[in-house]
């Protein structure tokens, strides 16, 4: 148990019981009802309370004060630390007496139970999302759909911050000076774009300038047709009378300082375009004002947010429509939505922005394989790569197979040069297809050439990024960072000659600070061993047989890619669990927090049911109380 308890991270806290349950069995629970009386107290005073009590208690935290009253509603927060200490095995400290595996579970699962039965006390808090702003794949795709223009005007924007593994997370997403520069840049060189294109009128752009004004009516009835649509669709919502007029506004001054009716429109263009309600994802606070209100987003939020999580762009026509009718919080009407925006092609987005970053496809663009020892890897191989992962989701995505062919499928999506590198005849030319394996030995993600490539050295494979990669995208249970100083594997020309790969590592991890987490990745990693460091099979490493086989720490023993698929399907539900809480992260722009726990197990829980389809997947995320509450 202290296995996993020193490899398990903050972030993967919250799913120690079921795996380790799986893995050890679980414990009888102790005597009586009450958790605190009858387990945690007792366990607190047995093997914390030397440290924690006193006049000067170590971190401040005196658990000597707490008598029989259950305090941990009380001060959350200190209980999630505490069990998070507990779970990673940093207390009681490694000098003190330790409990025993079994108590170690008991303890960890009667404070996780008890801050899990708060979730169901009262309305459930959806949390608070940072406002964020758009970030640069929203921003090019929302100017493509309101002006038809496909400049990529964000490629000269900053390079966005990433949390929790995305760039669309709101704690990250600041505005800094040099970036609202680049903002009125692009809104300048838009509206030149968009102004000029009007006049010439290709067939790609919107029609803007639809009028002109009358010596009858004036320019504003002209001005308000141009701008009220435009600034709808930018804001993603009714514009007020007071917004409005602050546009047309801009258009009076322009024409009182003697420039033209259509630089006045530019020039009010430009100012929705720099908006913080074109440039920022916006959820009011309730009509009340009171920041403890729970309470739904209003139907364009709702939209809006739907949007931007299937699609990375705005709502379109149907969606808005939708809204306006005040029917996207009916759950007919938003599961029809759901599965109409899943269809379109916009749906892309999923695979494009999503899975790519889930599975860190990112690190293709910069990893660099030893050309002399990997002369087949060039960029063609690298965007093949590439490809093959992102249209092998967006199939499981669009035939709404079940998540778990993530992990086992026999197909994936080939052109003739990634068939040749996996030993695959009879497929020609450079159109991605399905194709079908034989011998079972790739399947699922974790044998394609990208996840095996970006897990590699450049010079070899490297079982403990494998073995990680897997622990932290498969299983959403990340091993800690590796403790200071710790020395790499020797590359020395002798010692690469002397023996495998596997028998190296061996021998560097008989080290005691080092060996708690290799035991836990070293075998996944291991399994792996046959796919070289571009992803080609291989039954060798260099002069030495591979030994592909390895054993957990509850013993389970497996061989093989075949046998880690198995030992990753056993584990299911870790893995539904973990794909769950990144695409939630995803959809809603923040971090999980202990709040969401109850969201995410009934999320898991209807996908289990739903003989583990993605759609449902998408629906039950979209359908979740942090997803459509404020």
């Amino acid at each position: 148990m202290r296995i996993f308890d020193t490899v398990l991270s903050a972030h993967g806290r919250y799913f120690v019981f079921a795996l380790c349950a799986t893995l050890f069995g679980t414990p009888s629970p102790l005597r009586g009802d009450d958790p605190w009386m009858h387990q945690i107290r007792p366990f607190l005073q047995q093997h914390c309370t030397d440290c924690h009590s006193s006049d000067e208690p170590e971190a401040d935290l005196d658990l000597s004060v707490y008598g029989d009253q259950n305090p941990i509603s009380g001060d959350r927060e200190t209980w999630e630390s505490i069990l998070e200490m507990l779970q990673r095995g940093r207390m009681p400290p490694e000098e003190a007496t330790q409990p025993t595996d079994r108590e170690r579970l008991a303890i960890t699962k009667a404070l996780h139970d008890t801050l899990s039965s708060l979730d169901g006390i009262g309305a459930q808090d959806p949390g608070h999302v940072t406002l964020r702003r758009l970030n640069r794949t929203e921003y090019n795709n929302v100017i493509v759909d309101l002006f038809g223009i496909d400049t990529n005007p964000a490629q000269n924007f900053p390079a966005d911050d990433t949390g929790y593994g995305f760039d669309n997370i709101g704690d990250v997403l600041s505005l800094s000076p040099v970036l609202f520069e680049k903002y009125l840049a692009a809104a300048e060189k838009i509206t030149d774009l968009v102004i000029t294109d009007s006049h010439q009128g290709p067939p790609n752009t919107q029609d803007l300038l639809n009028c002109t004004p009358s010596a009858k009516d004036g320019w504003k009835p002209c001005a308000r047709r141009i701008l009220e649509p435009l600034a709808r669709r930018a804001f993603r919502r009714p514009v007020g009378e007071d917004e409005l007029n602050g546009l047309l506004q801009i258009i009076d001054h322009t024409l009182t300082n003697g420039e033209g009716f259509e630089r006045g429109v530019q020039v009010a263009l430009q100012a929705i375009l720099v908006s913080p309600h074109f440039l920022y994802h916006v959820v009011l606070n309730p009509p009340d004002h009171n920041t403890e209100s729970i309470v739904p987003l209003d139907n364009f939020e709702l939209a809006s947010r739907l949007s931007f999580f299937l699609w990375s762009r705005g709502p379109d026509d149907a969606l808005f429509r939708m809204a306006e009718l005040g029917k996207l919080h009916n759950d007919t009407v938003l599961a029809e939505q759901v599965r109409r925006m899943l269809a379109h092609e916009h749906a892309s987005a999923l695979s494009e922005n999503f899975a790519t970053q889930w599975l860190q496809l990112a690190h293709l663009d910069t990893v660099v394989p030893d050309p002399e020892l990997f002369p087949a890897f060039d960029d063609e191989r690298r965007r093949d790569s590439r490809e093959e992962t992102e249209r092998f989701f967006a199939t499981v995505m669009r035939e709404d197979l079940s998540i778990l062919t993530l992990l086992n499928a026999d197909f994936s999506i080939l052109n003739e040069r990634l068939a040749r590198h996996y030993g695959i005849a009879g497929v020609k030319g450079d159109q991605f297809r399905r194709v079908h394996f034989e011998n079972g030995l790739r399947r699922g993600l974790v044998s394609q050439a990208s996840i095996l490539t970006i897990t590699s050295n450049p010079t070899r494979t490297s079982p403990v990024k494998r073995g990680k990669w897997i622990l932290e995208e498969i299983l959403g249970a990340p091993p800690q960072p590796p403790p200071p100083n710790v020395e790499d594997l020797s590359e020395e020309v002798e010692e690469v000659a002397s023996a495998s790969l596997r028998d190296r590592f061996e021998k560097h991890r008989s080290h005691e600070t080092c060996a708690s987490c290799h035991r836990i990745m070293d075998p996944l990693g291991f399994s792996l061993e046959n796919f070289d460091a571009i992803g080609s099979w291989r039954e060798k490493d260099g002069n030495f047989p591979i030994n592909a086989t390895g054993t957990l720490p509850d013993g389970t023993f497996f061989d093989g890619p075949i046998g880690l698929k198995t030992a990753l399907l056993e584990r299911k539900h870790d893995f539904v669990r973990c794909l769950a809480e990144k695409m939630l992260t995803y959809a809603l722009g923040r971090g999980v927090e202990y709040y969401d726990l109850s969201a995410l197990e009934t999320i898991v829980k209807a996908v289990e049911q739903d003989n583990y389809r993605m759609s449902r997947l998408v629906l039950e995320v979209i359908r979740s109380v942090p997803f459509q509450m404020k």
